[in-house]
């Protein structure tokens, strides 16, 4: 997994600022300007946070049992996608 840069949030830390911008927008007392600014980020933050995840996910290999009752690793599946990696 590449290192992130030094002014890339990490991805708990980008979490956390999306709940605070959701919490200042279900108060509701914004000004629209303040809103509006705060619910575009809001759209970046969860953006990166899905970009993350996606990068993870990708490199996640889940634990399983074979028919014979062995443990294996296979690569995580996608749903949609099949394999990923």
């Amino acid at each position: 997994m590449a290192k992130a840069k030094a002014t890339e949030p990490t991805f708990e830390q980008s979490l956390l600022r999306l709940e605070k911008v959701l919490e200042d927008l279900e108060h509701g007392n914004l000004p629209l300007e303040e809103a509006l600014k705060a619910f575009e980020e809001g759209v970046r933050l969860v953006k990166a946070c899905q970009q993350k995840l996606d990068e993870v996910e990708q490199k996640v290999e889940m634990l399983l049992k074979d028919e014979a009752g062995r443990w294996v690793t296979r690569p995580f599946l996608d749903e949609n996608n099949g394999p990923q990696g």
